[in-house]
């Protein structure tokens, strides 16, 4: 594992209930990769490779308008060690969820 992304998608529209449900299915194409992943309340962290991960990115913005946005916003953090040795979900979190 060379690199980690926090994402958060927002998708534009009109209710609620429509973003938890749009959310709630690029969670699941999240799930679907694979990869060690860990929702939060605001976004959602993702491990694995660098290349991977920025197709997965892509991938969550189709993914939103695919369940129904016009329009999308989503932000990205991310961090990448070429070499590796980026920090895991469990290392920054698991000392605070006991």
């Amino acid at each position: 594992m060379n690199a980690s992304v926090a994402i958060q998608v927002l998708p534009q529209v009109s209710s609620d209930g429509e973003v938890i449900r749009i959310v709630d299915e690029v969670i699941d194409y999240i799930k679907s990769t694979g990869l060690n992943y860990y929702v939060g309340p605001c976004e959602t962290a993702i491990e694995g490779d660098y290349d991977q991960l920025m197709e997965i990115v892509k991938n969550c913005q189709l993914v939103a308008v695919k369940a129904g946005a016009p329009k999308v916003s989503t932000y990205v953090k991310i961090s990448f060690a070429p070499e590796g040795g980026v920090l895991t979900i469990d290392q920054k979190v698991t000392k605070h969820h006991k």
